[in-house]
């Protein structure tokens, strides 16, 4: 009989510390996909064309790195070229700041970047439109997608997968990136 007893609180408080670890205690809830996938969050879709590597004594990644800050050492530049539609009724614009996170938690933040490729945050984008629009070299050229740019540690690569960090209205999106 004593042990039914004790049985029972013992379930209440297990029960409790389960509820507390699952509700996120204050953690922000993120949507999740893998490159390839779409990723919803609120009214706005992205959509990764390609991720890779930009090198900046390529004569073909010149354009996309126009304008973009020199290198520390032990760094390279990573593109991430995205699709952003706005499955909305009203405009919205595209967020800021995106981030990579590696598997050691650290964290590389979008290099800002003027040239005619690149995805700027708080570009709008109208209802049922797509980011880049038609006409633009960035939906025009062969990725069809424009620019997030990263600088990343080369040993970055060492700690994969890399996570696209997408901010949202309500939540942080995760993109598993394929590297």
């Amino acid at each position: 009989m004593r042990r039914r007893l004790l049985i029972i609180p013992l379930l209440v408080l297990a029960l409790i510390g389960f509820a507390a670890a699952t509700s996120g205690c204050g953690d922000e809830p993120t949507a999740e996909a893998k490159e390839g996938e779409p990723l919803e969050l609120g009214d706005l879709e992205y959509s990764i064309q390609i991720t890779r590597e930009l090198n900046r004594f390529s004569p073909e990644d010149a354009a996309y790195l126009a304008g973009a800050p020199p290198l520390r050492p032990a760094q390279e530049y990573l593109g991430v070229f995205m699709q952003v539609t706005n499955n909305g009724e009203e405009a919205a614009v595209v967020p800021n700041p995106f981030e990579i996170v590696d598997t050691r938690d650290r964290v590389y933040e979008q290099v800002p970047l003027d040239n005619e490729w690149a995805l700027k945050p708080g570009t709008p984008v109208l209802p049922d439109e797509t980011v880049p629009g038609p006409e633009t070299p960035a939906k025009n050229g062969p990725i069809e997608g424009s620019l997030i740019l990263f600088a990343i540690d080369e040993a970055a690569n060492e700690n994969r997968p890399l996570v696209l960090e997408v901010p949202g209205p309500d939540e942080v999106g995760e993109i598993v990136l394929d590297l």
